[in-house]
């Protein structure tokens, strides 16, 4: 387990003095292809995020961060793993029922703990696919199963406590197992078991969780979904958090094109290319100010 965090409340924060740090949030099978689209487009522009000395892994993000610091793909080799037929990939769906929880406990828990407790519980008694079988999808996905050496952190929640876990290559939990969890969408997929306890979505605590990057001086920040709500902060509502600190950061968002392209379903494997080809278009509009961060 990694050291508290900024607030005192939640266990796991990995922020590091000085460095860049790259943060890849949560946004289903959408997000993990317009955030390969922006890395590839920005690497080929002359910006390679992979470099960053930390990288902050939530749910989709989780997923493109142990694939970029494997060491064994290019951000140009990611962004084609995105291309191409979905048919015959299974169809996940956030349906209006689980939507509805969500709002309703928001409605009802003013404290974000509170909030992610009683989404936890939800988690814990929804029924879902088995915890064996939604661990072999995402090890299928993950071209290593091993920690890289580059800093890499991937959130999860406490799904009896409600605190935020930031796992790491010290803490003896498996890669896999971690990305799994951070996956682990409420109603959608069951709460994943490590070390006995059961975890869920980072997305819970924030789509984010970009304050894990605190004591970085540059921070590139990639949020397919970035509203945040009373107990769930916003991209932008931790940027400005990380700037106040003497961070340079850099927040980017989908565009028009890019929100199109993610459709309805955003875990839908078919929209997967388009919300990659969006990406890489949309990169072309942040390589200038993309560079400036990166290189101070």
């Amino acid at each position: 387990m990694t050291g508290g965090s900024g607030d005192g409340g939640d266990r796991g924060i990995g922020g590091r003095r000085g460095g860049t740090a790259l943060v890849l949030g949560g946004g289903g099978l959408t997000g993990i292809g317009w955030e390969t689209g922006i890395l590839h487009g920005l690497a080929a522009a002359g910006t390679d995020l992979s470099t960053a000395d930390l990288v902050v892994g939530t749910s989709a993000g989780s997923v493109v961060g142990a694939q970029l610091t494997s060491g064994r793909l290019t951000p140009a080799e990611l962004y084609e793993r995105q291309l191409g037929d979905a048919t015959g990939e299974a169809v996940a769906r956030l349906g209006a029922g689980v939507v509805a929880r969500f709002a309703l406990s928001m409605l009802r828990e003013r404290d974000p703990h509170a909030y992610a407790r009683r989404v936890g519980r939800y988690a814990l008694a929804a029924a879902t696919d088995d915890e064996a079988e939604r661990r072999k999808v995402l090890a299928a996905r993950l071209v290593s199963h091993d920690w890289p050496a580059r800093r890499l952190l991937i959130t999860a929640v406490d799904a009896l406590t409600g605190e935020l876990r930031a796992f790491g290559r010290e803490d003896g939990a498996g890669l896999v197992d971690a990305v799994s969890a951070s996956c682990a969408v409420p109603g959608v997929w069951p709460p994943v078991t490590i070390g006995g306890r059961r975890f869920i979505d980072g997305g819970v605590r924030s789509g984010t969780n970009a304050d894990l990057a605190a004591g970085c001086d540059r921070v590139v920040i990639l949020a397919p979904m970035a509203l945040g709500t009373a107990v769930v902060p916003s991209a932008r509502a931790l940027a400005d958090r990380l700037r106040a600190g003497g961070a340079n950061v850099l927040l980017i968002t989908p565009d028009r094109a890019a929100r199109a392209a993610f459709g309805r379903n955003v875990l839908d494997p078919a929209r997967r290319d388009p919300a990659a080809r969006a990406g890489l278009a949309q990169a072309a509009a942040h390589a200038r100010e993309a560079a400036a961060v990166w290189t101070g």
